[in-house]
């Protein structure tokens, strides 16, 4: 790969296939795959990342806001896209651009049902969403009873698929709890399907349950953090390619002596005599100050130097004393090694937020 030369954001679509077609081996062959690309296909390029995967044959995307479906439908993706958010404000905008919505309440269910019929929809393609412990969004087991007696009164739309979220399907030390979760899914499911007198598409698992619950894939999988390289364990990290590699430069090398401090408020001091390296991203490019002082670092050539201070809003300070390395040299964030996993735990967070972080002044390439 070629060197950077500024700050850039690399997406392998080859690490991306290689996810794909890991994570599909999982799966029975009639089980369809959703692809999560929300939040910029988890801060790498939607567009590119949803291209790339329409032509591998994805039978369905996510994103979790209306905008979202819309930038990607500009784009010409033409793949169904469910809406997870949506909100009532853009029903008629997502009506028009022929996405479908995830309704999770009474209020919602009514509100799109009243926006379906003005828009003098049929069989509108909706998806019912259910908490079974997420307590996040969604329908009680106990609504489907009145989720039938709505649907009853209207031809504007029909219940193309419902779903729940598994809340805790990576840890081990829950499995009661998940599986607690997966058969309140079944008793919902068949309820619902018994008071539609049809049966709609079913899915609960995300990447860690697609991993490890293969009993509760249903009609349909969604995966996230998966496609772009990580299984949320040691164990299937070795078996997914991080799809994303964040690098900078060297902008510039001081030498410092001791006593003198790096940064605003003064936050980090010499303790002898020492080099620096100023690299240009920051806080407001999605490395946080939560970084900064000796927590987070980069790698030069195959060295870590430590970020010392304050991490600034489009710069950060490394020590690189006894690196051997040059103003303009390459500096690794994360991609293979370290990971964005490995790059995040420095802070006490994970791979989901590091990698949605990055801004989106930060240049992206794609690697075909």
């Amino acid at each position: 790969m070629p060197k950077a030369k500024e700050t850039v954001l690399e997406i392998d679509l080859k690490a991306l296939k290689h996810n794909f077609e890991y994570l599909k081996s999982k799966l029975q062959n009639n089980t369809k795959i959703l692809a999560v690309v929300k939040a910029f296909a988890y801060g790498s390029d939607a567009n590119d990342i949803a291209h790339f995967l329409q032509n591998l044959k994805v039978d369905y995307f996510a994103v979790a806001y209306v905008k979202e479906g819309v930038a990607l439908r500009d784009a010409g993706i033409t793949t169904p896209i469910l809406v997870l958010h949506p909100q009532a404000v853009n029903f008629k905008t997502l009506i028009d651009r022929c996405l479908e919505p995830s309704l999770y309440s009474a209020k919602i269910l009514n509100e799109f049902i009243a926006a379906a019929s003005e828009a003098k929809q049929t069989h509108y393609p909706i998806h019912l969403k259910f908490n079974t412990g997420l307590n996040r969004l969604g329908f009680w087991e106990n609504d489907v009873d009145y989720i039938s007696s709505v649907l009853k009164t209207t031809q504007a739309v029909k219940v193309k698929s419902v779903f729940s979220h598994l809340a805790a399907s990576e840890d081990f030390d829950e499995q009661d709890f998940t599986r607690h979760q997966i058969e309140t899914f079944k008793s919902i499911a068949d309820n619902v399907t018994k008071s539609l007198g049809y049966p709609p598409m079913l899915h609960i698992a995300n990447t860690s349950g697609i991993l490890n619950y293969p009993d509760a894939h249903f009609d349909m999988v969604r995966t996230g953090i998966g496609l772009y390289g990580f299984g949320n364990s040691e164990e299937e990290n070795k078996h997914l390619l991080p799809v994303a590699t964040l690098k900078s430069v060297i902008s510039q090398i001081h030498l410092i002596e001791k006593g003198e401090t790096v940064g605003y408020n003064r936050a980090y001091t010499s303790s002898g005599f020492e080099k620096t390296a100023t690299i240009p991203i920051g806080h407001a490019d999605g490395i946080g100050r939560q970084y900064g002082n000796q927590k987070g670092f980069v790698t030069i050539g195959d060295k870590k130097a430590p970020i010392i201070g304050n991490v600034c809003m489009d710069m950060l300070m490394v020590n690189i004393t006894g690196i051997d390395c040059r103003e303009g040299d390459e500096v690794i964030f994360f991609g293979t090694n370290p990971t964005a996993s490995e790059f995040a735990a420095t802070a006490h967070t994970i791979s989901y937020e590091i990698i949605t972080a990055i801004s989106q002044r930060v240049k992206r390439i794609i690697l075909k």
